[in-house]
């Protein structure tokens, strides 16, 4: 894998395009970088460059293969780039595609912090920029559209209030702490948890590693003892918790929630290990911000009025409300909306119909 990776890279610096995402659609590797441009590609169409941090996380697969098939059919051509968590590598992507020419950048940052300098020469070239769902911050992008990140937070701090009337402690397991995302979200929890739900600690998992949290946890067993709710920054970290707790035999007596309503979270909750996660609809996501990009393409400009400070600049912004999920409203929610199908959300539990999926 090293060295697939390392000639991706050669590729790159030596000047071959990155893939035409259209080519992309079916494709489901999490570490892929892509090197060349389809022939499909016609002059006269609009060209976007979509740029992620990774595909670590689950739902980033799904917010590609949407927008690149949504951008395909409004006429436009996508060219997909993967940074795998590298900022550098990131950096290398989006001003190669600069230099292609795009007409359009949408960026995932890895590093809200640093890609100003690369937003500017966007900028200069006379490219759009629109930060997807992490606000890259003092850049001065053209559009903002994500999540309601604090309604995400405040639902994980009323699940945790909801199921610690009389008070407890609880402990934070953060995302990357270069996504401003992760502070939005804590912003949101902090206004709402409870004065007598006591935090013990906090950590952050870089690059959004769930890893992290399963050794941090294992190098403190004081907070796997006394902690009485668990505040992830997104599914596959609520994960870890839950493994830690099941090798306690303590899974399914804390409360323990997510984002992101990935198939094993989901999983859980009906099984009971986890209390909560908060299905964000990708799918109205990646569909509108396509439609925006090539709108922007051909010269529109978002229709917001809404801004949000991204440190230095007011930036148009949208944000689309997220969901909180339960045990009790799963059906209604991730499985009628068609995010996941019933039978894999109640492949080790049974529903309420008694009617087991299990074989």
């Amino acid at each position: 894998m090293r060295i697939i990776t390392e000639l991706k890279r050669n590729f790159l610096r030596a000047g071959i395009l990155i893939a035409a995402a259209v080519l992309l659609g079916g494709c489901g590797g999490k570490s892929e970088n892509t090197a060349s441009l389809s022939s499909e590609q016609e002059s006269d169409r609009p060209k976007i460059g979509l740029v992620f941090d990774s595909f670590v996380i689950e739902r980033w697969e799904r917010d590609r293969d949407i927008f690149t098939s949504t951008a395909k059919d409004l006429g436009a051509d996508v060219i997909v780039g993967n940074a795998n968590g590298d900022i550098s590598e990131q950096k290398t992507l989006i001003r190669h595609m600069i230099d292609s020419d795009v007409d359009v950048l949408v960026i995932v940052a890895t590093d809200c912090g640093s890609l100003s300098d690369e937003v500017a020469d966007a900028h200069k070239a006379g490219i759009k920029v629109i930060s997807y769902d992490r606000l890259i911050q003092n850049a001065d992008t053209d559009l903002y559209i994500t999540f309601d990140n604090e309604a995400v937070g405040r639902y994980m701090a009323e699940a945790i209030n909801d199921a610690l009337p009389d008070g407890g402690t609880y402990v934070k397991l953060n995302g990357s702490s270069v996504d401003n995302n992760v502070t939005l979200v804590n912003e949101g929890f902090d206004a709402v948890i409870h004065d007598n739900i006591r935090l013990l600690d906090s950590c952050y998992c870089d690059n959004w590693d769930d890893s992290v949290a399963y050794s941090y946890l294992t190098e403190h067993p004081e907070y796997v003892e006394k902690a009485n709710a668990y505040m992830c920054g997104n599914d596959a970290i609520a994960g870890q918790v839950v493994r830690v707790l099941a090798e306690q035999k303590k899974a399914g007596s804390v409360t323990v929630t997510g984002q992101d309503a990935d198939l094993d979270a989901c999983q859980r909750i009906v099984e009971g290990t986890q209390t909560v996660t908060v299905y964000k609809p990708i799918e109205k996501l990646a569909e509108q911000t396509a439609d925006i990009a090539v709108q922007m393409a051909k010269g529109a400009s978002p229709d917001t009025t809404e801004t949000i400070h991204d440190g230095t600049y007011d930036v148009p912004y949208i944000a689309i409300k997220p969901v909180k999920v339960t045990k009790d409203n799963m059906d209604s929610t991730v499985i009628d909306s068609g995010f996941h199908m019933k039978e894999d959300v109640y492949l080790h539990a049974q529903s309420d119909e008694n009617v087991s999926y299990s074989s």
